[in-house]
């Protein structure tokens, strides 16, 4: 048992409490130690931004301690007591009703002043770091969301100057994956993890969740997104009446839907490679059913075969395979049928084969916007999501 523990155990014993577990509590911030790069990971909802502003709070009540003390929570001219907090300059859907110096989060938020930026990418962040050399903690919002470049800007100012890093981040997408490179190079550098649960919020669960579930809402029936929606897709995390907006909450392992995952590599990813290949004319006729007679697509195909007919090791009718590894409710089947429903799904497919699989070129995705009639707003902007502008008028 640490130390520290064993003091606590001592001090309650010492109100007469008799033995029992004692339970890690939340500590004020130590802005004693530099060179700490936390990674502060949940799902949505599990308070990460919260986590922030405690830190937030703390600084406030460090900063009024004495000279002497303060020597240990400086380095060089940067002072680990003054905070300041970076959002991404992407991200202006999240809590409109804030002032525009709020740290904010679900419940509340602190004003920072002239202690916020919006940034976005690490270039910019590297210019912020540089204009204000005082500041020696460094909270950065949703980090995965930025370059991959960002991670070793970080690591160089932390190394080399103490600086302390804190990222409230997603590392997981809604697929349930390490959410990008960048991510993945977080949890390399990461000297502290601090993991946060929230409650599933399926209304029959109390369950903790791990995960951020994509969902559309399409007159008023939850839709999973499917796998091979849109990676990012920006526009806040509230719940959306739109069925071409995703709405998102967080739920457990059992009720994290997720179909579509095996369609996408076995038919939707194969037809992209033979579209590479030359052969475009396999996936065309794929993506024309989807938009127009999508009963009779392959895509449809596959989820009568797995959720209805209890095909693909899925078991009995609505169980569902590849979630969790244990058996679903018999309403689940109907919840993952749900997905087919939501609009633009051939407008999906052709986003996921061009920006994450490389494997159509832009004159294949402009060709095929053009034949099939496909819906040129929602790809402009998924495309615009992504940081890409494409022309997809097609060319005279």
């Amino acid at each position: 048992m640490a130390t520290h523990d064993g003091q606590m155990i001592s001090y309650l014993k010492s109100f007469g409490f008799p033995e029992f577990n004692v339970h890690p509590a939340v500590n004020h911030f130590d802005f004693a130690r530099g060179q700490r790069r936390i990674l502060v990971i949940g799902p949505m909802g599990s308070g990460k931004t919260e986590y922030s502003s405690r830190v937030w709070r703390d600084s406030q009540v460090a900063l009024r301690k004495s000279d002497t003390l303060a020597a240990s929570m400086k380095c060089g001219d940067a002072d680990r007591r003054r905070v300041f907090f970076v959002r991404s300059s992407l991200d202006t859907g999240r809590f409109p009703e804030y002032p525009d110096d709020a740290l904010a989060y679900r419940g509340g938020f602190e004003r920072c002043g002239d202690a916020i930026a919006k940034i976005r990418d690490s270039f910019e962040l590297e210019e912020v770091i540089r204009s204000h050399p005082e500041y020696g903690t460094w909270i950065i919002d949703e980090v995965s969301f930025y370059d991959e470049r960002i991670a070793y800007v970080i690591m160089r100012e932390s190394e080399q100057r103490g600086l302390v890093f804190i990222f409230p981040t997603l590392i997981l997408n809604f697929r349930k994956d390490i959410f990008n490179s960048t991510a993945r190079l977080l949890l390399e550098l990461a000297t502290d993890v601090f993991p946060l649960t929230a409650y599933c919020e399926h209304r029959d669960c109390m369950s903790d969740s791990f995960y951020t579930y994509r969902y559309y809402l399409v007159d008023e029936k939850e839709c999973p997104a499917l796998y091979f929606d849109p990676l990012i897709i920006i526009g806040g995390d509230r719940e959306k009446q739109d069925p071409r907006e995703p709405s998102y909450c967080t739920r457990c392992d059992v009720h994290h839907y997720l179909p579509g995952k095996e369609y996408t590599f076995l038919i939707l990813k194969p037809l992209g490679v033979e579209a590479s290949k030359g052969n475009l004319e396999p996936l065309r006729r794929e993506l024309s059913l989807i938009q127009n007679d999508i009963e009779h697509s392959r895509l449809y195909a596959h989820f009568e075969e797995k959720y209805l007919r209890g095909g693909s090791g899925a078991g009995q009718l609505g169980f569902e395979a590849g979630n969790s590894g244990t058996s679903a409710e018999p309403a689940d089947a109907g919840v993952n049928m749900n997905a087919l429903s939501v609009p633009c799904i051939a407008e999906k497919a052709v986003i996921y084969l061009y920006l994450e699989q490389n494997l159509l070129s832009q004159n294949q995705l402009v060709a095929l916007t053009s034949e099939l009639e496909l819906d040129r707003e929602y790809l402009g902007q998924r495309l615009q999501d992504h940081g890409r502008l494409v022309n997809l008028l097609q060319p005279q």
